[in-house]
């Protein structure tokens, strides 16, 4: 019985206060009731502080995308692999592939290694290129 009416220590300044339209919760352990904004808004984005990245902190560049492209192209192209490249070997996939079309490929189809290998090549290839040229325009090298 004693265990039922003692107080618990750090609930004994909350109290619950009912009105007619609202109940409110009031404890010295919460801050007092503010309004929630949403942060993804642009006028209220930073609060008018200082944030650390840029608003356009991908800084798009159709550039980086093109010469990405071709900087994959060209050397995935060469013929390195028993005679083939890798570029002729993953569009050569995806033709047997389509070949039956409604069956999806199998786990065991050179396809998935080729698709993963091509795609990978790509991305490594567009992140650098994206590092380099946006580097390089905004002199970060120089320093």
């Amino acid at each position: 019985m004693a265990a039922a009416t003692s107080t618990i220590v750090g609930l004994a300044t909350s109290s619950l206060s009912i009105n007619r339209n609202q109940s409110t919760l009031n404890s010295a352990f919460l801050k007092s009731p503010t309004t929630a904004r949403n942060p993804l808004k642009v006028s209220q984005a930073s609060g008018g502080k200082y944030t650390c990245f840029q608003r356009d902190w991908l800084r798009r560049d159709l550039n980086v995308i093109g010469f990405g492209l071709i900087g994959w192209l060209a050397p995935s192209s060469i013929p390195a692999i028993n005679g083939d490249s890798l570029t002729g070997l993953f569009f050569g996939s995806i033709g047997t592939e389509l070949a039956h079309f409604p069956t999806p490929p199998a786990l065991t189809s050179p396809f998935w290694l080729w698709l993963i290998t091509w795609h990978l090549g790509l991305f490594i290839c567009l992140t650098f290129g994206q590092i380099g040229f946006k580097g390089r325009t905004e002199d970060y090298f120089e320093k």
